[in-house]
């Protein structure tokens, strides 16, 4: 008698079941798509305080300075109010002098990055420009990177052998030297790394005109010299190179290599 009653309680069970799930079914909201959050770097520490989506603004302002590490591209802006902050965007091309709009994002404070061994007040990581980067009205430069101190005076000897150059000749010379083999000596005064996945090598010999930009020769490398160097640079002279985006060089030594 009591086998039959718990047989007959277990089949009331089981049929009630589907019609449980049913009904939960037709009265439980269906979970709604969150977005994902922002991909934060796995190169520092901080704390995380998110903007509301609701209120943020824009980030707009004027680029002061650009440090490029590990992927991502830092951005110093000084905004209209007079407030200076920090960006982080993935990496691309930012003139110094720009200016640019970026989009809300996770807010660091006391940021460390371990790349470049340096803590940020605070630093918004941002998905990107709102509108694309304004590269026409700034003189000719990938990105501030590691800069040397004005120098009173710049002298180094010329290179010898059948190719070598002055920094003002590569100018000067520029049509009859366009896509040959060049060697010049000068001294590095700016390094600007991995940009367009290339190294930006700025030098000088003391030749040529500050004021008509014929100074200071670019050279491209996957190389990396230190600011304050001497060094001879051996590399293709191209004559009015344009990469698109407002980077174009009259004169600028590609696929360089550096000896001292």
């Amino acid at each position: 008698m009591k086998k039959t009653v718990l047989l007959s309680m277990s089949l009331v069970t089981l049929a009630t079941l589907p019609v449980l799930a049913a009904e939960n079914q037709a009265t439980t909201p269906p979970r709604t798509a969150q977005p994902a959050p922002p991909v934060m770097p796995a190169m520092g520490t901080g704390e995380a305080m998110e903007a509301s989506p609701q209120t943020a603004e824009p980030i707009s302002g004027t680029v002061l300075e650009t440090i490029h590490n590990n992927g991502y591209c830092y951005v110093h802006l000084q905004q209209k109010n007079g407030a200076q902050v920090w960006v982080a965007i993935m990496e691309m091309p930012i003139k110094v002098g720009s200016s640019m709009s970026f989009k809300p994002g996770i807010v660091m404070t006391n940021f460390e990055s371990k790349g470049l061994k340096r803590t940020f007040g605070a630093v918004v990581f941002s998905d990107g420009p709102v509108t694309a980067p304004d590269l026409r009205k700034v003189p000719e430069a990938p990105s501030k990177g590691t800069t040397a101190a004005p120098d009173a005076k710049i002298s180094v000897a010329k290179a010898t052998g059948p190719n070598a150059i002055t920094v003002a000749e590569a100018f000067m010379n520029g049509g009859k030297l366009d896509r040959k083999r060049i060697v010049v000596s000068g001294k590095v005064v700016k390094v600007s790394p991995r940009i367009m996945k290339r190294n930006w090598i700025h030098i000088q010999d003391g030749t040529g005109s500050r004021d008509k930009g014929t100074d200071t020769l670019v050279c491209t490398s996957q190389d990396l010299v230190a600011v304050g160097n001497v060094v001879i640079v051996s590399g293709t002279l191209a004559k009015d190179r344009d990469f698109g985006s407002g980077y174009h060089y009259k004169a600028i030594i590609e696929n360089a290599t550096f000896t001292k």
